[in-house]
């Protein structure tokens, strides 16, 4: 009886997700969480995105992280500290700026699709975004963009060398990329191997099934690699220590700016 049971229910999430498009499944959720975020409203932690108190937030990860995740809107450590800093430390939020945000988180796109920019969100898939965009073949001119935002992308990307040199083409002269990724704070190097391919693999060597590299710290001379000149920042030391722990900004590992400049 418990086997037909888990059948009937494997059956009918396929069925579901063969009718519903991936792009209403996603909104569906987002609703969702948008009506049972009053359950978690109180006053012990702080989002900056959607600007509730909680007295929790959600853990996230396939290693379990306390208090990660915003029950309202879905921002993340990493989410909620690059908005502090595009707040503070750029000129995002005072003039017009062509802006190209990759795989765009949706909280921050929220905010970012209302400044009246020239914003273009994009993602190779289309469910995550309004612009179909491979990051290794960009579909805009050279010298393009004054500001791009890629967090969490490049440890997905088979090719990371042609992604970054297509950041960089796009880039204007004088222009920045914030980027972000899951980084190993005691590996000098990164970590990438061929050989390890499987989702499991991949979760047991690099903490995320569908990565394929775990960047160490070596990632800046990565991105200089290909032409950047690059600023490491831990925002984190900017901000007083109460910041941190209310709005839980994370511990390093997902939440390092690498500001590149063209």
């Amino acid at each position: 009886m418990q086997r037909a049971s888990i059948q009937l229910e494997a059956m009918i999430k396929q069925l579901y997700k063969r009718l519903v498009p991936e792009r209403h499944r996603i909104a569906a959720i987002e609703a969702f969480h948008r009506l049972r975020a009053p359950l978690y409203y109180g006053r012990r932690f702080y989002c900056n995105c959607c600007g509730k108190h909680f007295r929790k937030f959600l853990p996230k990860g396939h290693t379990r992280r306390e208090n990660a995740q915003c029950p309202r809107c879905g921002s993340l450590e990493r989410t909620r500290l690059l908005h502090l800093y595009l707040q503070a430390q750029t000129d995002l939020f005072k003039r017009s700026l062509k802006v190209l945000h990759i795989a765009p988180e949706r909280c921050l796109f929220d905010i970012l699709s209302k400044l009246g920019l020239e914003y273009i969100d994009g993602d190779i898939n289309p469910a995550y975004a309004r612009h179909v965009i491979d990051i290794t073949d960009i579909p805009y001119p050279g010298d393009y963009f004054d500001l791009i935002l890629c967090s969490h992308v490049l440890g997905h990307v088979p090719d990371e060398a042609q992604a970054i040199r297509e950041l960089r083409r796009v880039l204007k002269p004088g222009g920045q990329a914030l980027i972000m990724t899951l980084l190993g704070l005691e590996a000098p190097h990164t970590l990438e191997d061929e050989r390890i391919a499987t989702p499991a693999e991949r979760l047991a060597r690099y903490g995320e099934p569908d990565l394929c590299r775990r960047h160490g710290l070596d990632f800046a001379k990565r991105l200089e690699k290909q032409g950047f000149r690059v600023e490491r920042i831990d925002y984190r030391q900017a901000l007083p220590a109460e910041v941190v722990t209310q709005q839980q900004l994370g511990d390093g590992q997902r939440e390092l700016i690498f500001r590149g400049v063209k």
